[in-house]
């Protein structure tokens, strides 16, 4: 039974036999059999290359070939390998050798095990050549000497291109050792990088910790340093950029989705493991952590990014990038302009979050009461709050049920068009019905409201009722003849109100009423007068 590769690994056989690799190696690099790998080429049509045969050492004057052999009685008989120290030959396979292992990086040999040992690439240990012992070499000088210390092997991947200003790829890595301010010791940052596909430009930051709301503000910051922001923002499935990871509909954060929005950015998350689909990011996130990163260490992350700065602007910018053959600082020169205008107002972060509706008709956010519409009771909602306001929003359609002002802890937040029919109405709210009714009214009830007693508010109900059952003018004529008459009190406006048919007779109990409040005034006073100590 033949043995049946996957589609990636075929493909993957195909290419690196187009390549022109031969069976052996093909089968180190992919762990594939060699038969099966011939018989896979074999198929595509394409040519097998055969192993190398062993080269024989070059020929040097005054040598014999090993074939011919000089025999006899008194004949030397050696081969040609065999050269006599001091001889002709001797000295030209000296020059020879010496001239082939020759290299301009031998007197660096120390300094660039020592670099290879933690972790540099071989870019980053040409830079500090040049700017540490200037070194006049160049780049390639110094990948040969690494190639011959350490073998790098060669990974096959996929070539994507795109539009200036069209995409933009983003990723977290692990950053340098840095102190903390807090504990004193050395800690991991993260770096966070943002790469264009087109102009392969990157801007690199490093933070201490990762939240939704601070993987948001590295956006920003990196569209700062841009001057302005891709059409699209390629990403992987971690938490703070996608809820619940799917390649057809993912569920992106609300706060990294908003703030995209407010830039007129849209994310389009990765396949899951997939991350090839981001490979110029991942790339990017590599030649930063092994060039300019590897094995270095800072005492507090200002440094660390002052060094990651002037590092981009001076050898990363300028580099000659390996696949477009290009400056970058040149290619995004070409970009810049197709990239989206930035905002002129900042976004304004919140924090979202799911509540269900009590039975009181409220949900709680930060210690605060808020009322949602009428008919959520034991619903969930979503909420959103900041610094300012609280929205309440339909966890189906994404409409925005209410809007409230940030309130005290404890305090309630409730629309006047939620208000429960059984809620007893504040005195302000009386007030502002009582001038509704009448000048008069208005004025009555502001000096009833001003003895601050516990009976205020039910005589004004009570003055509001009579507006209701007698009609506005009545009701203002009778508080206007209180008012004159020093008796501003809801049981005179009353009285007033059931209009005698003879005005002696409404005269005569108008003054019988004052002398009546008058006696009982008196008494309440003396109540509450203190008594003469004897």
């Amino acid at each position: 039974m033949t043995n049946v590769l996957s589609p990636e690994k075929q493909e993957q056989v195909r290419a690196l036999g187009r390549l022109g690799w031969s069976l052996r190696q093909i089968r180190r690099e992919t762990g594939v059999d060699r038969a099966t790998v011939r018989r896979y080429l074999e198929e595509a049509g394409i040519a097998i290359r055969e192993p190398r045969r062993r080269r024989r050492p070059p020929s040097v004057p005054g040598s014999k070939p090993a074939s011919q052999v000089t025999t006899g009685p008194g004949a030397d008989s050696k081969p040609a390998s065999q050269v006599f120290p001091g001889s002709d030959a001797a000295v030209v396979r000296e020059e020879c050798l010496t001239s082939a292992a020759k290299s301009a990086c031998e007197p660096h040999r120390d300094f660039i095990a020592a670099a290879l040992d933690v972790g540099r690439n071989g870019k980053a240990i040409w830079q500090d050549l040049v700017t540490i012992h200037g070194f006049a070499g160049h780049y390639e000088s110094v990948k040969r000497f690494v190639r011959r210390l350490r073998p790098s092997s060669l990974i096959a991947h996929p070539r994507m291109e795109t539009a200036p200003g069209e995409e933009g790829q983003v990723d977290y890595g692990t950053g340098p050792m840095v102190r903390h301010p807090d504990t004193g010791k050395y800690r991991r940052t993260r770096l966070f990088a943002l790469t264009l596909a087109c102009s392969r430009k990157a801007v690199w930051l490093l933070t201490w910790k990762s939240s939704t709301k601070r993987w948001c503000e590295l956006h920003e910051e990196a569209f700062r340093r841009l001057g302005g922001a891709p059409r699209t923002i390629v990403l992987d499935n971690l938490k703070e950029g996608v809820l619940e990871p799917d390649v057809y509909d993912a569920t992106i954060n609300p706060l990294y989705r908003d703030m995209l929005a407010h830039h007129g950015v849209t994310a389009l998350p990765a396949r899951v493991r997939h991350p090839d689909r981001k490979g110029k990011v991942e790339s990017s996130v590599g030649y930063a952590q092994k060039t300019p990163l590897a094995g270095m260490r800072f005492e507090s992350l200002e440094e660390a990014q002052r060094y990651l700065d002037e590092w981009a602007e001076r050898w990363a910018d300028k580099r000659i990038h390996g696949t477009t053959k290009r400056q970058v600082a040149a290619m995004f020169a070409e970009e810049k302009p197709s990239l989206l205008p930035l905002p002129t107002e900042p976004f304004r972060y919140y924090q979202h979050g799911v509540r269900v509706v009590h039975l009181d008709g409220c949900i709680e956010v930060a210690r605060g009461y808020y009322a949602a519409r009428p008919g959520w009771i034991g619903r969930e909602v979503h909420v959103q709050w900041d610094s300012r306001c609280v929205r309440i929003i339909d966890p189906q359609t994404g409409q925005l049920l209410r809007e409230h002002l940030l309130t005290q802890p404890g305090h309630f937040r409730i629309d006047e068009r939620d208000r429960s029919p059984r809620t007893p109405p504040q005195i302000e709210q009386l007030l502002r019905r009582a001038n509704v009714a009448g000048k008069h009214v208005g004025l009555l009830c502001e000096q009833i409201e001003q003895r601050r007693d516990q009976w205020g508010a039910r005589q004004i109900l009570g003055v509001l009722a009579l507006v209701k059952k007698h009609g506005f003018a009545a009701i203002d004529d009778h508080c206007r003849v209180a008012l004159e008459a020093g008796v501003p009190t809801y049981r005179l406006v009353a009285r007033l109100a059931k209009r005698p048919r003879d005005e002696t007779e409404l005269l005569h109990q108008t003054h019988d009423l004052i002398r009546q409040l008058a006696h009982y005034g008196d008494v309440i006073r003396r109540k509450t007068e203190p008594q003469n100590q004897p």
